[in-house]
């Protein structure tokens, strides 16, 4: 498909990035060779589809990449989109990968473990918007400190004894000797679209979205 002016996909790098590969290669998409080079620097990658580009950047910031224009649609996952709120998203579609939860956390043995008695928490998180809206729905003050990673370090260096936290197997956790107490939410990745770039190219866009649809789809079906 030619595209009159550049379009840009926005792909996260780390674990998302080999579940969504097989749907982005099953949509006709198959980036440069440096692409998947350990080596490469690059960040922006050619693709077989005249005029699309790959861009692969952290989870976070594949979605302000694309609310900003900057990129036209990418892969975000739903705890992502929670903390953020970007209105100028559209996300028209769930991908069924990168399945995990978001979940509070605190050390094995500690008492005061049910939510419903608590009227003030303090955790340390990647996700402060997100908690403090859950916990306020709740009637429930979250006190939030936070961090973008080494979540688990925060209850036994004593900056918070609970943590809100991304958790797929649980073995992290373990690891720590720390106990999962509530989830928040469940997590999947989603298809996202620039909102005004929707408007102003809606032929193109729609045509990425169907084939997307096309290959879960075909997925469900094998």
């Amino acid at each position: 498909m030619d595209l009159s002016e550049k379009l840009v996909l926005a792909l996260p790098k780390g674990r998302i990035l080999g579940e969504v590969m097989p749907l982005v290669r099953g949509a006709g998409i198959e980036p440069e060779a440096a692409f998947d080079d350990p080596k490469s620097r690059l960040l922006e990658f050619e693709t077989n589809i005249k005029g699309l580009t790959i861009i692969r950047v952290r989870a976070f910031d594949t979605a302000t990449f694309v609310a900003f224009g900057a990129a036209h649609l990418g892969v975000v996952g739903d705890d992502v989109l929670q903390e953020f709120g970007y209105p100028d998203l559209y996300s028209p579609l769930d991908l069924g990968i990168g399945h995990c939860r978001l979940s509070l956390a605190m050390p094995e043995g500690e008492s005061g473990t049910d939510p419903k008695e608590w009227s003030h928490i303090r955790v340390a998180t990647k996700y402060p918007n997100l908690t403090r809206a859950y916990y306020a729905d709740r009637g429930v003050q979250a006190e939030c400190i936070k961090l973008n990673g080494a979540m688990e370090l925060a209850p036994s260096l004593g900056l918070s004894k609970r943590i809100v936290d991304l958790v797929s197997t649980g073995g992290t956790l373990k690891a720590n000797k720390l106990k999962e107490v509530e989830v928040l939410t469940e997590i999947t990745s989603r298809l996202v679209v620039n909102r005004p770039a929707f408007k102003t190219r809606p032929r193109e866009l729609t045509y990425w979205i169907d084939k997307f649809k096309e290959v879960l789809a075909d997925g469900a079906e094998a």
